[in-house]
């Protein structure tokens, strides 16, 4: 099951997470605060927020595309609206960019998501939050690499019937088609 990352969503909560911390957080915090922002979002709703790829890594459960959004700072190969909300790496910290960053991407309902969240997880420290994490039930041992974690593993850690996975995983697989289908550039001649 996956979904399709949205870059510029993902920016916008990654700023809105960051203006509840003075603007700047340690990019380890902030990736879990987002990872767990996704997995409340999809158990909750059916579908995460960013739609980044979740992998197991040696420091607990990460966002694939975010990670290497961070890692890579201005060096990512395309041009990112992540660097119009987010700091590439500052040490150990990214900031946000913009204090004016209006948060029209994300619903109410995902604020609130990322508010509870962060009222939840945000006190504790980088480390408290890998332990924790560390307890998740999808989470795995990659033994120093990564594994991806599957969406229907959570869901179904969390109670959701078979039946409601599979509703999931096909709205999932429709929502990716029609985001392949608008990245196209299909020129039609009616003729």
């Amino acid at each position: 099951m996956r979904f399709p990352f949205k870059e510029r969503k993902a920016a916008q909560a990654a700023a809105f997470l960051l203006a509840k911390h003075e603007d700047r957080l340690n990019y380890m915090k902030l990736i879990k605060l987002l990872y767990l922002a996704d997995r409340q979002a999809l158990v909750e709703r059916g579908k995460p927020i960013t739609g980044a790829r979740m992998v197991s890594m040696p420091y607990g459960p990460v966002l694939s595309e975010i990670l290497n959004l961070i890692n890579l700072g201005r060096r990512y190969e395309n041009p990112s609206p992540w660097f119009e909300y987010i700091s590439a790496p500052e040490g150990y910290d990214v900031r946000r960019i913009n204090r004016d960053t209006t948060y029209n991407e994300l619903s109410d309902h995902e604020e609130q998501i990322l508010a509870d969240v962060d009222a939840t997880f945000g006190r504790m420290n980088k480390w408290a939050l890998v332990d924790w994490t560390h307890e998740l039930p999808e989470w795995r041992d990659p033994q120093g690499s990564s594994l991806p974690i599957e969406p229907s593993d959570i869901l179904r850690a969390e109670g959701r019937s078979e039946h409601d996975i599979q509703r999931i995983a096909k709205n999932a697989l429709q929502a990716m088609l029609i985001e392949k289908l608008g990245r196209l550039d299909i020129e039609f001649d009616p003729d």
